[in-house]
């Protein structure tokens, strides 16, 4: 994929990462896991991406090589930062990566191992800041205080610690300590799974509104497609460390091109007891990505499947504008969707 468009804030380009597969007393590597396999997508600034898949796809792998939490094994990670330009992050060392570290936030899943429970919320909130050249403590305290009323909590809580906290609340602050460096894109690796429907609803509505207040651009990590429906405005679907399928979040759900993504959609939880949502299991078990078939990945699963899924790995193309799949019968397929 190339950037022929100006408006976008990252693009990956064939991005891999392999983690060794070592055995014997001299550790000789044997193979390699491909957690993420040849991965290409962008994302656009001022956009939420829904980066979906079954657990262990590779969609969270993906996410942590994009902000450098692991190195990825080859492909580029362009990056525009707020100076206009463009930088492959994957090629930085980590010095180069130092200045850029500010633009580039998390939120992470789980609300409570992600907070240290012998810092109050000031320390919490106000370390990155510090780490970045904020050492001005009145500075920061006026930045907490502000910073915590934007995300819903109220300015005296910054002396307590996490313990005090619900869940809901705790990702509350963790979105807080996100933003407290004014970034630009922030990776939310299921920032919701742990919690309640009811405060689900609630964070993912904050989200949304401080995306509109600050410009923010998400890259949003989840495995639920209800929740993915309701904040993204593009979905890519992974399978096993693949990118299958990826379009604006209306056509995608209302008329998937790839046979995984159409399971996905029928899986879908209807609200409603008159509805029959029909036998959406799949047949077999997802292969390992230490040792996946050959041609499409997807093809022992797949009721579609003919000789060419066999033995030729389907191309990542563009079947109309801004809708990429990968696979061979795209074209000839009518698969159901679902309902918006």
């Amino acid at each position: 994929m190339t950037n022929a468009n100006d408006s976008h804030l990252l693009e990956v380009r064939n991005l891999k990462k392999y983690f060794p597969i070592r055995k014997g007393f001299f550790r000789k590597t044997v193979g390699n896991v491909r957690a993420v396999d040849d991965v290409s997508f962008f994302i656009n600034e001022g956009e939420t991406l829904g980066l979906v898949g079954e657990s262990g796809c590779g969609k969270t792998t993906a996410s942590r090589c994009i902000l450098r939490a692991l190195a990825p094994t080859s492909g580029e990670m362009i990056f525009w930062t707020k100076e206009g330009q463009a930088v492959d992050l994957a090629k930085l060392n980590r010095r180069g990566l130092r200045p850029l570290r500010p633009q580039m936030q998390m939120i992470f899943q789980d609300p409570y191992g992600s907070l240290n429970p012998r810092m109050t919320l000031f320390d919490i909130v106000g370390e990155p800041m510090y780490v970045n050249g904020m050492t001005n403590r009145k500075e920061r305290v006026e930045r907490v205080a502000e910073l915590l009323r934007l995300v819903g909590l109220r300015p005296e809580y910054m002396q307590r610690y996490p313990h005090a906290f619900s869940g809901g609340q705790r990702q509350r602050i963790g979105i807080a300590r996100a933003l407290s460096v004014n970034p630009r894109l922030v990776v939310a690796d299921e920032p919701v799974s742990a919690l309640d429907v009811s405060v689900q609803a609630q964070i993912l509505n904050l989200m949304l509104d401080l995306q509109k207040r600050l410009n923010l651009t998400y890259l949003f990590v989840a495995h639920n497609l209800s929740v993915v429906k309701h904040i993204c405005d593009r979905v890519a679907v992974m399978y096993v460390g693949k990118l299958v399928e990826m379009a604006p979040t209306n056509e995608l759900y209302r008329a998937p091109q790839h046979p995984y993504t159409a399971a996905l959609m029928a899986a879908v939880p209807v609200a409603d007891p008159r509805v029959k949502t029909g036998n959406v299991e799949l047949k077999g078990e997802v292969p390992s990505p230490a040792n996946p078939p050959p041609g499409c990945y997807f093809h022992p699963r797949c009721e579609y499947a003919v000789d060419v899924c066999r033995t030729q790995p389907p191309e990542f193309r563009e079947i109309t504008p801004g809708h990429f799949v990968s696979c061979h019968r795209a074209d000839e397929l009518k698969l159901p969707g679902v309902a918006l």
